[in-house]
């Protein structure tokens, strides 16, 4: 499936797991080498994903550009080059506690985790990310900290974390999502892995992408976004053209304007290639 626009974007959002990077979790050198002509042409590259900006260092290592990032699945707008978070949508300490109440409701043992807006990398990290007791014992990583439920539900979180891996993450999303009004909170997921994200009402990639556009000046359809998870669906159904990968969801490949080579493939690049 394919439906390009003739004229060049100016504009390009990329997720980045299962998009801009390969199953080596590094950007492939056609990538790598794609977005650099672009940005030397005029357009803008950022990236779009639901990483927090302390855990992008490693991919933005990799490229030839530190743009303003949309993290936390659109709730944080990070400003690489200056290390500076410009905006934070955050979910209020009543509407956590009202989404613990429902997923506690639907699946009884659970584990929570909430990330915290923040302001650059100098943050502490166990200030950035914390978890309740079950959570924590769980944990497929280190750096976090651990707090009682009513200190996790005490303060605004950019994102809150959902965690049964009983589940899958469509299962866990079938069994909560239809209990959460979307004027409390707004539910995806972006791995198989049954893990939840929910952000603050309308809070998504599109949200984020649409500002940057705004700031930028670029008209809505000069921009073309890649991404293959549904937390992406938002973004590329908004962008003049939205591109999934061969490897992705297929309610995100529904979505899409087109659908490019896998994340492995450098499809990223081969779409860009067509202009750069």
């Amino acid at each position: 499936m394919e439906n390009f626009p003739a004229r060049a974007p100016r504009l390009i959002a990329s997720d980045i797991d299962g998009t801009l990077l390969d199953r080596n979790h590094r950007v492939p050198r056609r990538n790598r080498d794609a977005v650099a002509r672009a940005v030397q042409q005029g357009a803008y590259f950022a990236l779009s994903t639901g990483r927090p900006f302390r855990w992008i260092a490693p991919v933005l290592e990799q490229l030839p550009v530190r743009p303003v990032c949309v993290t936390s699945n659109g709730a944080v707008l990070y400003d690489s080059a200056e290390d500076r978070v410009m905006s934070a949508h955050e979910l209020s300490p009543a509407a956590l506690a009202e989404v613990v109440d429902v997923a506690q409701s639907a699946l009884g043992t659970v584990g929570f985790g909430a990330e915290r807006a923040g302001g650059s990398l100098a943050d502490a990290v166990e200030d950035l990310f914390v978890v309740e007791r079950h959570y924590s014992e769980n944990a497929l990583f280190e750096g976090f900290g651990v707090v009682s439920m009513g200190e996790l539900v005490g303060q605004p979180a950019v994102k809150f974390l959902i965690r049964n891996t009983d589940y899958t993450a469509p299962e866990l999303y079938e069994l909560i999502a239809p209990h959460i009004d979307p004027e409390l909170a707004h539910l995806t997921y972006s791995m198989q892995e049954g893990i939840l994200e929910v952000a603050a009402p309308n809070v998504t990639k599109r949200r984020g992408v649409e500002w940057l556009a705004e700031h930028i000046g670029v008209a809505q359809q000069e921009t073309i976004a890649f991404g293959d998870m549904p937390n992406d669906i938002e973004m590329l159904t908004w962008a003049g053209c939205g591109v999934a990968m061969e490897n992705a969801h297929p309610e995100v490949k529904a979505a899409a304007d087109a659908v490019t080579v896998a994340n492995h493939q450098a499809g990223v690049a081969k779409v860009l290639e067509r202009w750069f």
